[in-house]
């Protein structure tokens, strides 16, 4: 059975759900708003998000967000706003699917299930990680060197978001482009130079000679986590 983390500001939907989910073998995380759910999804780590729009404070939107920074896992609104903009933003920002309050819950358990088959279970997930004298916090897309916090564009944390999930492994520029770009990119190796040559000057100890985003010459580029010193 899967770990479900189910955010809710309803105190009446979060019991249901956690009972009918636990009577089924899941296990099960509550959160009354988005702030204390990042931190449940950063510290436990569930196997699919069950997500209300309508929070206090941090809105459902600025959760899906939030996760998408460091993780693939599955995200399903629970919403009682019926209109097609509101469920369009959501796929938008990140979320598998929805389901519109009321709700019938075989229907919610189905699209659990579909959601979950389509998971990558080898894809890594980070949220925080340091390394030498870096460290990034995927969720509140911040950075640090030597403690002191560095500003990063946003194409450059989206070079940092997908190679750091990445870790150690090689992205080909075309992934990278497809990631940060969009999927009508794929060749343009240029816009890649030029802002691992920012991001590098922002990050690396000596940006010449690279410690932590490294380029494999014509195939694409790697984070490692070992940093040599």
């Amino acid at each position: 059975m899967s770990r479900v983390l189910v955010v809710d500001d309803e105190p009446q939907i979060l019991r249901a759900l956690a009972t009918n989910l636990r009577a089924r073998g899941h296990d099960v995380d509550l959160a009354p708003d988005g702030e204390t759910a990042l931190r449940l999804a950063a510290d436990h780590r569930p196997d699919i998000v069950l997500l209300d729009l309508g929070l206090p404070g941090m809105d459902g939107i600025e959760v899906v967000h939030g996760l998408r920074g460091w993780s693939e896992v599955p995200i399903i609104v629970l919403t009682a706003r019926s209109e097609e903009a509101d469920k369009v933003e959501a796929l938008d920002a990140g979320a598998d699917d929805y389901v519109t309050k009321p709700f019938g819950m075989n229907e919610l358990l189905a699209r659990m299930r579909a959601a979950l088959r389509r998971t990558n279970p080898a894809e890594p997930e980070v949220a925080d990680i340091a390394v030498g004298t870096l460290r990034f916090d995927l969720t509140d897309k911040r950075c640090w060197r030597d403690g002191d916090e560095v500003h990063l564009t946003p194409t450059e944390w989206g070079l940092v978001e997908h190679l750091v999930r990445h870790h150690d492994r090689l992205v080909t520029q075309r992934q990278l482009l497809q990631a940060v770009w969009g999927p009508a990119y794929g060749t343009e190796t240029n816009y890649l130079r030029v802002h691992m040559a920012n991001l590098r000057r922002k990050v690396e100890p000596d940006p010449s000679r690279p410690r932590y985003f490294l380029t494999e010459p014509g195939m694409g580029y790697r984070f490692v986590t070992d940093d040599g010193a």
